[in-house]
């Protein structure tokens, strides 16, 4: 059995396990990164650390309608390294067998599949492909 924090963005349900999860947020103040692509959302104070963020819909070229009321900041730190996930809403925190997860679609966007390592029931992405084979 695996947790996962779920989460939407731009429509689409994803799942992070836990064990990645450091800290969850509501987006505020955000100093926007000047010359940045637009997959960076800016970068923000957390507790002493600079910590740039992400928009996922952005890095994942999603164009679905965003629910930008809600906005969360899904906090992950690998190593040395601190970064937070922009996300339209968070979920529930679902626990998962992990003999559920199928492969990802073979018809999946490559920029989805670079980052899911499956699906649960068709519905919800794993977003927890390890950044060795993946970059965020």
């Amino acid at each position: 059995m695996t947790d996962y924090v779920t989460f939407t963005s731009a429509g689409h349900l994803f799942g992070l396990p836990i064990k990645h999860v450091e800290d969850v947020f509501p987006l505020a103040n955000v100093t926007r990164v000047p010359l940045a692509g637009r997959e960076i959302a800016g970068v923000l104070n957390l507790r002493g650390r600079i910590v740039t963020v992400i928009d996922l819909a952005n890095r994942l070229q999603l164009d679905a309608p965003r629910d930008a009321s809600a906005q969360m900041v899904i906090g992950i730190e690998r190593g040395a390294d601190s970064f937070g996930i922009l996300v339209d809403r968070l979920g529930d925190v679902l626990s998962l067998a992990d003999r559920d997860r199928e492969p990802a679609p073979i018809n999946l966007d490559r920029t989805l599949d670079a980052a899911a390592s499956g699906v649960f029931a068709d519905r919800m992405l794993d977003f927890g492909k390890s950044r060795s084979s993946a970059t965020p």
